[in-house]
């Protein structure tokens, strides 16, 4: 127990440190050479994401780094979607895909919320709980993840179905901006 603590502060220490963009010691990833391509590459999946508040890029991201980053957000996005499911999701500001294991069950899916699980008449939750919850690895602009999730529902529901946390009420989703 006390050893958990300690970890939790010494990682939150390194996160703190001036070698911020540096990958965490125990991840067992070696940083590209600085003077090569790879070292200007963002790799946000080698660093914790653990001491920043929610809802944030990370200490240091401007007002013009957060315009920049959403407005790239939905290029994304809207390139992913293509054009009708795009319009759709301006119009009724949300996709429903049905399941393709759940008969009777369909994903409606919003920007910057949790999945909402939908049922036929009849037809019951394969869940306890009507929302699902799966927020990313690292901050992204709440267009970005929405893309992506849509592409995860779309494609690989299995590993939705198990990463997800079901849950009683919605919300906004943690590590989106």
């Amino acid at each position: 127990m006390a050893g958990s603590f300690w970890r939790r502060i010494l990682g939150a220490w390194r996160c703190f440190s001036p070698a911020e963009t540096r990958p965490l010691a125990d991840s067992g990833l070696a940083a590209p050479p600085a003077g090569s391509d790879d070292a200007r590459l963002e790799l946000p999946w080698r660093h914790s994401w653990e001491h920043l508040p929610k809802r944030t890029a990370g200490f240091g991201f401007t007002h013009r780094d957060y315009r920049s980053a959403r407005r790239r957000a939905e290029e994304v996005a809207r390139l992913t979607l293509g054009d009708d499911l795009w319009r759709r999701l301006g119009r009724d500001g949300h996709l429903d895909l049905p399941s393709r294991r759940y008969l009777g069950v369909t994903y409606r899916l919003r920007v910057g919320l949790r999945i909402e699980v939908l049922t036929a008449p009849g037809v019951a939750l394969p869940w306890r709980h009507p929302f699902l919850c799966i927020n990313p690895t690292y901050p992204l602009p709440e267009l970005e993840f929405f893309a992506q999730l849509y592409l995860y529902v779309r494609d690989n529901e299995d590993e939705v179905i198990r990463v997800a946390a079901p849950q009683p009420w919605d919300q906004p989703l943690g590590r989106t901006f």
